[in-house]
């Protein structure tokens, strides 16, 4: 019998305590509301492009966590041409945080990026404990996210320059609750440092504790 892959697909797999979660910017925009939204998501994936350099090289992998928008014979590289070839409203973004082949990917079917998908069993292959959320919209599919990573215990940092909405006051808000109530940390893309971040985890190395406690407790008969 072959000895069990030690990663998911055959190649050396990233690791790393953090991972950097790109909500839904691989976008057409083409819906209502789609041209506020682009006003406000276009200055705000500058700051992700650069984030994204940052955290590439500090060790810290990008998972583009994106809508499958219900079609679900699509995938994602049929997504990313729609989007920069089809000249949609989002192109210019799409041409700005285009995917490398070195990026992870998951599709979701609804707001959350861990509902119905791979997403919690990528970052525990990836021993990631902090996730850095950036993306749109932010009263909508980063608040889910955000919500549900809470629930499993991951550590947050949600870069207000980094996220939008449709609504500028809205965009705050949610920042400011989600500061609140999931403890975000959502200080400015530029203040962050990913490396200092980066060690930090690695210190503790207690996300698999964590994992394992909550994966008895769901265990045990009610």
């Amino acid at each position: 019998m072959s000895k069990k892959s030690p990663d998911l697909h055959g190649n050396a797999p990233d690791n790393s305590t953090v991972a950097l979660l790109l909500m839904d910017v691989i976008n057409d925009l083409e819906f209502k509301g789609g041209e506020e939204l682009a006003q406000y998501a276009l200055p705000a994936a500058k700051k992700i492009a650069t984030l994204k350099q940052r955290a590439k090289l500090a060790g810290i992998p990008a998972i583009y966590v994106n809508d499958n928008f219900g079609k679900w014979q699509s995938d994602f590289k049929k997504l990313v041409a729609h989007v920069i070839d089809d000249q949609t409203r989002g192109g210019p973004i799409g041409e700005l945080l285009r995917p490398q082949p070195d990026d992870y990917f998951v599709l979701k079917p609804k707001h959350s990026g861990f509902f119905s998908t791979s997403l919690d069993l990528l970052l525990r292959h990836l021993g990631s404990e902090t996730l850095i959320l950036a993306g749109w919209a932010g009263d909508i599919c980063i608040v889910f996210t955000a919500s549900d990573a809470h629930m499993r215990e991951y550590d947050l940092v949600i870069p207000g320059d980094c996220v939008a909405s449709q609504d500028l006051k809205e965009n705050g808000r949610v920042l400011a609750y989600l500061h609140r109530v999931v403890e975000a940390d959502i200080s400015s893309s530029s203040e962050l440092n990913l490396a200092d971040l980066k060690r930090d985890r690695s210190k503790t190395d207690s996300r698999p504790a964590r994992h394992i406690e909550r994966d008895a407790a769901a265990a045990r008969p009610s």
